[in-house]
């Protein structure tokens, strides 16, 4: 426990600050987790000896993380030729290896790539809006956090009704409304704190969706190692965990609340 909050405190205290300064300070540490967290998703898949695939999925991963002007990314392209150029690359590959690089590896490091480069890519973007991009990214952050502390408080005070036993046994019915709401109080307290820049109706949509899709996000994971029979996807962070342990929910709460425009 002790090395835990060790941890817990040094890897967020570089965080907040990297996250304070901005700029090509928080997209240097965040490329630097998509990285790793690729890593980890190669690894977990036993992939890690297919070298092409495992580099020219890093190499796709990183140019997703990096923002582009509007929808344009590497190259000029827009997003979907890129994504779509991916996709070919990764099944022309099971062709010319001839079947060393199966189809079913290809789909895996594809959803990988995607999974960990759109997701850390929102949350940069989110960073550099040119106006309170700090305030929207903070917003997102702090409510992903309420939910996973009101969870875990609110499941060992109330917590009785298992949520999704198969996938993960600890997590209550009580313990998700606990996050909800705590999610919801505090996105509320940065409509008191800035009510020109964010409404009521706003703060808490998303309130709701950050805890709710968070917790989905924290589930998919759950379900990934499960299947893989793994308990932590890495050991980079002691007492921790890896690196998608710690964001598993950043990954789909930052991109869907920008998809559905609740993020500038």
């Amino acid at each position: 426990m002790k090395q835990r909050i060790i941890t817990g405190l040094l890897a967020g205290g570089v965080f907040v600050a990297m996250l304070a300064l901005g700029g090509y300070w928080f997209l240097g540490l965040v490329l630097l987790m998509a990285i790793i967290g690729y890593d980890e998703f190669i690894r977990m898949n036993g992939l890690q000896k297919q070298h092409f695939t495992r580099f020219f999925g890093m190499a796709a991963t990183v140019c997703l993380v990096v923002p582009w002007e509007t929808d344009r990314i590497g190259f000029g392209l827009p997003a979907e030729s890129f994504v779509w150029l991916i996709l070919f690359v990764l099944l022309a590959v099971t062709v010319i290896s001839k079947n060393k690089v199966t189809i079913d590896h290809a789909a895996v490091v594809f959803v990988g790539i995607i999974y960990i480069g759109f997701g850390f890519h929102y949350m940069v973007s989110s960073r550099w809006i040119e106006t309170d991009g700090l305030f929207w990214t903070l917003l997102t952050f702090l409510c992903i956090w309420a939910s996973d502390a009101g969870a875990y408080f609110a499941g060992v005070a109330f917590g009785k009704t298992p949520m999704w036993p198969t996938i993960s046994p600890k997590k209550t019915i009580e313990g998700a409304v606990g996050g909800l709401l705590l999610a919801v109080v505090v996105a509320l307290a940065f409509h008191f704190y800035a009510p020109d820049i964010l409404s009521i109706g706003r703060a808490a949509a998303i309130g709701v969706l950050a805890a709710a899709v968070g917790q989905m996000g924290d589930l998919i994971q759950s379900a990934y190692k499960r299947v893989k029979g793994i308990k932590d996807t890495g050991s980079i962070l002691p007492g921790h965990g890896g690196i998608l342990d710690r964001v598993d929910s950043w990954l789909i709460v930052f991109p869907f609340l920008c998809l559905v425009s609740l993020i500038p």
